[in-house]
């Protein structure tokens, strides 16, 4: 899609995320954001108010939300802070998951409203569009002059560990109700974002095709991925367990212990999975921990087949991972148990469930060459951040 002419571009833009701008493994939520710089729009970046409230045993957890109220603590007196050309982040002060009790809920809105008409007066912001990617911030834009209301739907957050279903799935309903426009990446919550809000569009995730893109070229091997003898079978991402099938990753590792397995990545908050605790017994088991988004294109580089082991259950239905875009786009060929988002799409794709399955069509891509420059332009095609952005307010202007 062609560039959107200069005024169906926002000047200016409140995204409301789920993660935190700092957070290791950057999301739809912090590439969005910087697509929207890259027009040259203003955006004030709302870091997550906290969808689940924190485990008691979690030292993890206690130690995030202290940090969390000296960022929030910060921001409500001082405003959001300047990161990057464009982009201004804002730590709200709330309570986690205050949404579920009406006094909490009462003065989480009353802190938000005041941090988000702090900010908005002093970077001058003028109707922006109110972009979300969760439901639990339509209190706090009462009042605020804006523009368009867009819905971002990238995951069913209701289907998280530890998130209230109920009083997410009604806060939701109430956002659907009132958005303007929903844009969702998987065709499962296009399904269900339409039984309210018919305006509803499929964008599937995509990728930042330059960055990944140097893994074609040739250069070094990491060192620590050096030392991994071929061939070298890749996930990378957070290691967690309600969305990795680790039972199909032992099995297969041990079917096949020529092979070897990497995993680059670190367990979630709060996890100790004995799944992945037995993988880590296994010599032909690799874990190499967590690696820099800049680092990621040095050890696709180096790795035979991607790897999309996911369990299949109520939140990896409404998923498109962007992995799959990241692999193809590094020239690694892909294999996946069957998530209904990456149904019939065929670039370099093979579907298994089983671990017999999944160890054939592993196979099956190692002796297929690598993926050159010209295949990857042909197979990710407008499928990168700036392709999706275009084709988001293109299709707002044409309801305008």
């Amino acid at each position: 899609m062609a560039e959107p002419s200069p005024e169906h571009i926002p000047q200016s833009c409140i995204l409301f995320a789920t993660a935190d701008w700092d957070e290791p493994y950057w999301t739809n939520k912090q590439h969005c954001a910087m697509s929207l710089a890259e027009l040259g729009v203003k955006v004030l970046y709302i870091e997550s108010v906290g969808l689940r409230s924190p485990k008691a045993g979690s030292k993890r957890d206690w130690q995030r939300l202290a940090i969390r109220f000296r960022k929030g603590f910060a921001s409500l007196l001082w405003g959001a802070t300047k990161r990057a050309t464009g982009i201004f982040v804002l730590s709200p002060l709330v309570v986690p998951a205050g949404h579920r009790h009406p006094v909490l809920r009462w003065l989480n809105r009353h802190l938000l409203q005041f941090a988000i008409k702090r900010s908005v007066n002093q970077q001058n912001f003028k109707n922006p569009l109110i972009w979300t990617y969760h439901p639990f911030m339509l209190d706090a834009i009462e009042g605020v002059s804006k523009g368009k209301l867009l819905y971002h739907c990238v995951d069913d957050l209701a289907a998280v560990p530890g998130v209230d279903a109920n009083t997410f799935r009604e806060a939701e309903a109430q956002l659907l109700q009132k958005a303007d426009v929903v844009f969702v990446t998987a065709p499962a919550l296009a399904e269900h974002c339409r039984t309210i809000n018919p305006n509803t569009h499929f964008f599937p995730n995509v990728v930042d095709a330059e960055h990944f893109g140097k893994a074609l070229q040739p250069g070094p091997i990491p060192p620590d991925l050096a030392a991994i003898p071929e061939p070298r079978l890749c996930y990378h991402g957070v290691l967690s367990d309600f969305k990795i099938d680790f039972q199909l990753l032992l099995d297969c590792a041990r079917a096949k212990p020529e092979w070897s397995w990497v995993l680059i990545g670190e367990e979630r908050e709060g996890q100790k999975s004995p799944l992945v605790a037995e993988l880590r017994t296994l010599s032909n088991v690799h874990f190499l921990g967590y690696k820099p988004y800049a680092m990621l294109p040095f050890y696709l580089r180096s790795v035979q087949v991607g790897l999309l082991p996911s369990l299949i259950n109520d939140y990896t239905r409404g998923m498109f991972p962007m992995k799959y875009y990241e692999y193809l786009a590094s020239g690694v060929s892909v294999v996946s148990t069957p998530l209904s988002s990456l149904e019939g799409l065929g670039h370099d794709l093979l579907i298994a469930k089983e671990s017999n399955e999944f160890v054939e069509a592993i196979k099956r891509q190692l002796i297929r060459p690598r993926l050159r420059s010209i295949d990857v332009i042909r197979i990710i095609g407008n499928n990168t951040w700036r392709g999706r952005l275009f084709n988001i307010l293109g299709t707002i202007a044409d309801q305008t």
